[in-house]
């Protein structure tokens, strides 16, 4: 009779702690909503935020147009010519025109050229390193200069972009990022490894310029995002919601990484189950 007392007293404990577990699990879930970094972000969610809390953020872009492109100044080029003599062209040649170790970067452009250096990806240290993304070695300046030699050398390719997020619709880009990039960059801009070694890097660094210079140039395994696909109304808002996403509004509760319910769960099993199961073993012991 004793036993048998004993053994309900430990069922209704274990019983108890799971049914806890399971609201707890549920509770933390609602509490902790998903740091708008999953796919069960809104659109609605997207244009409050975009209304209420965004501050407009312009990047020296003229107030009645979502983006201006802008060749550096060309009386950065004798500057430009010298850094390129002294980093670059020992793989690219001389006027740019490219080599067995290194591409052309005539007609490409100020934007790739700024791209890559100012993402520290160019100029590399040593020529049989892999291009990763690392702080600058070239100052902000010395990074212009460069880009304004290389435009120089022949015509083609985009000037330097700067968005203006004032314009911008946070919603609209959030649908774009959607469907055009977070295949590969995942919808919280974390990046991602792919097929055949190949690796979308994290977008949470990267300035309004960078995103849109990748856009419009393509870099590495990247497509690119011309006029005919993405007009620079859409870039600006794709632009927009990059930077949502570097600086998400966590309303309710803590981020947890931002990768959502996975996460969410898994502290709510391991701190409330675990707690719960405890103490349940706890009034079981003690009934005996």
């Amino acid at each position: 009779m004793r036993k048998s007392k004993r053994r309900s007293q430990l069922t209704w404990a274990v019983g108890s702690a799971v049914s806890g577990a399971a609201v707890l699990a549920l509770a933390t879930v609602a509490l902790y909503p998903h740091q708008g970094h999953t796919q069960a972000l809104t659109s609605a969610k997207v244009a409050s935020h975009a209304k209420v809390g965004a501050k407009p953020v312009a990047h020296g872009a003229s107030s009645q147009q979502p983006i201006v492109y802008k060749n550096p100044p060309r009386s950065l080029i004798p500057q430009g010519r010298e850094l390129f003599a002294e980093d670059c062209q020992t793989c690219h040649g001389p006027d740019a025109e490219g080599s067995v170790r290194a591409p052309n970067l005539q007609g490409l452009g100020a934007a790739t050229v700024d791209f890559w250096v100012a993402t520290g990806r160019m100029p590399l240290a040593d020529p049989t390193e892999e291009a990763e993304i690392k702080p600058p070695r070239l100052s902000h300046e010395q990074q212009l200069a460069v880009s304004a030699y290389v435009a120089s050398l022949a015509p083609g390719g985009p000037a330097i972009p700067s968005p203006n997020l004032g314009l911008a619709n946070l919603s609209k880009g959030e649908s774009l990022f959607a469907e055009n990039c977070a295949a590969c960059h995942t919808i919280t801009g974390a990046g991602d490894a792919l097929a055949n070694n190949i690796y979308a890097p994290s977008l949470w660094a990267a300035t309004p310029t960078e995103v849109a210079e990748a856009i419009r140039t393509g870099p590495g395994d990247m497509p690119r995002f011309g006029p005919g696909t993405f007009s620079n109304q859409e870039v600006d808002d794709i632009v927009r919601y990059v930077n949502y996403i570097q600086h998400p509004d966590d309303r309710g509760g803590l981020a947890l990484g931002g990768v959502g319910p996975v996460a969410e769960g898994f502290v709510a099993i391991l701190i409330g189950l675990g707690s719960l199961m405890v103490a349940g073993y706890w009034i079981g012991g003690r009934a005996q």
